[in-house]
């Protein structure tokens, strides 16, 4: 036990000093939001990886195979498969290129200059959603360090909560966009570590067993679904497009020339991880069954545990520290990007902060970091549901409200100021309803799926029937999606 309190120090030291030496170097709120568009393609990607899948890859994703097979695990990873490669092939080179011509740096404000909204009102909905979705989402985060420490060191889940928010804020607090970037990149490659030595262990403990992952869950390799069900698992592709802090990578990219690069090594690192992730899950099964994993089965387990028990199990305790640190990375990779956006929204998006320097924006942007971690503490230390529900809503709501307007907003000419504020609308209030009064007998109706389509239908409609943008956004818009730049291999 001692050696693993070492291993962590030793981790969240190089944590904090990275966030110090980005500091330094963060001279003003721009650089504390994007890091002045200076990250490289392979940090960028893995960046956005990490930031994507957070403790839902090591805890969400292999509790829901462990406890109920492939059936889950491989729809949602298809549909997020698919729609990060979209993502980062329709969206990111245009997303990048549009926002600079526009000169912002968030997305409330590109949504306010995109469609030259002199009155607020899509800066002001754009920014409560925001507010709204992004709290819950990092408690979320929050809540999967809580599991962690408690697990690892049986502390109490109020001491285990406060430490992991006290972690994350400090060095977020520190150094910003480039901080949290150049964490997330050894984050990232931590977890790829971590979920490639602990399936390779486990395999090999339960391989010549003789134990038959079939017959102790007969649902284990059933993949086979309803068709409203597997729409819906891979719905949560479509999230993708409407994700603040995956899209701030975008915005936040040396060059358009990059994102080709930034693509193939982010699906690289993406799909690698998925595949690893679902296997602990499945191994896991038949190690369970030889020897019974500690907080994991019975009564009062809990599946979302399987990454932690079976590390526990097959690592020898030389490693085990690093590995569980693994888990804190997927929490933190995740959970201080989503305080950068919720601070950068405060400072950047609501008109009283307008009157103060760039030097005193960033200062109150490290502060709004604080605050939005103590409310999302307050959620988090309340909240019973599971991490994989809580992420769900959250990526949902930001899917519907954003994602279909991102998309139009950068592919077609003809969305409207009036169009963009119905999706927003639609989207976010069809995500509540669906959550909350709909259900579907034997199904899996995940909400995003009808909030998306009603979203993207209620902008089209709209806009065809409103006043189109003016002809000086319009002549920007070509230019953005002209730079040849935008039109790169697919390969």
């Amino acid at each position: 036990m001692i050696l693993t309190y070492i291993q962590f120090t030793i981790y969240l030291m190089l944590m904090l000093g990275i966030g110090y030496y980005s500091m330094k170097k963060t001279k003003n709120n721009q650089d504390f939001i994007i890091g002045g568009r200076s990250l490289g393609p392979i940090t960028t990607a893995i960046s956005a990886g990490a930031s994507d899948m957070s403790s839902w890859l090591l805890l969400g994703l292999p509790g829901a195979v462990f406890a109920g097979g492939l059936g889950e695990g491989l729809w949602i990873s298809l549909g997020l498969i698919l729609g990060a490669y979209i993502n980062w092939l329709v969206v990111a080179g245009r997303l990048r290129s549009l926002s600079e011509k526009l000169n912002t740096v968030t997305l409330p404000t590109f949504f306010s200059e995109r469609f030259e909204d002199k009155s607020g009102v899509l800066k002001i909905v754009s920014t409560i959603v925001i507010l709204l979705f992004f709290t819950l989402y990092v408690a979320s985060g929050l809540k999967g360090g809580t599991l962690l420490f408690a697990h690892t060191f049986g502390a109490s889940e109020f001491t285990a909560l406060t430490i992991t928010t006290f972690v994350v804020v400090s060095y977020t607090f520190l150094g910003g966009y480039m901080a949290v970037c150049w964490t997330d990149l050894i984050q990232g490659l931590l977890m790829l570590c971590a979920l490639a030595f602990c399936s390779i262990m486990g395999y090999f403990a339960i391989s010549g067993s003789g134990v038959d992952i079939s017959a102790i869950n007969p649902k284990a390799f059933k993949y086979s679904t309803s068709l409203l069900t597997g729409a819906s698992l891979m719905a949560w592709g479509f999230g993708y497009f409407g994700q603040p802090h995956i899209l701030a990578r975008f915005i936040g990219i040396r060059k358009v020339s990059d994102v080709p690069k930034a693509r193939r090594v982010g699906m690289s690192w993406m799909v690698i991880c998925l595949i690893l992730s679902t296997s602990i899950g499945l191994i896991g099964i038949g190690f369970n069954d030889i020897s019974p994993l500690a907080g994991v089965a019975g009564p009062d387990g809990n599946k979302e545990r399987i990454f932690l028990a079976l590390t526990n199990a097959v690592f020898n305790p030389i490693f085990s520290g690093f590995v569980l640190a693994a888990v804190l990375a997927a929490v933190m990779s995740t959970a201080d990007s989503q305080l950068l956006v919720l601070t950068s929204s405060l400072t950047e998006d609501l008109p009283f902060f307008n009157k103060f320097d760039d030097q005193k924006k960033a200062w109150i942007s490290r502060f709004g970091v604080v605050g939005f971690a103590l409310i999302a503490f307050t959620i988090a230390s309340n909240d019973t549901g599971s991490i994989l529900s809580m992420v769900g809503y959250a990526w949902g709501g930001f899917g519907a409200a954003f994602g279909p307007l991102i998309i139009l907003s950068l592919c077609w000419r003809g969305t409207t100021r009036h169009g963009a504020l119905a999706g927003m609308i639609v989207g976010a209030i069809s995500i509540y309803l669906v959550k909350n009064y709909f259900n579907v007998e034997g199904q899996y109706l995940y909400e995003l799926l009808p909030g998306f389509i009603l979203a993207f239908i209620s902008i089209i409609c709209v806009s065809l029937v409103t006043a189109k943008p003016s002809d000086k956004v319009l002549s920007k818009f070509d230019e953005a999606n002209q730079s040849p730049a935008v039109h790169l291999d697919i390969n």
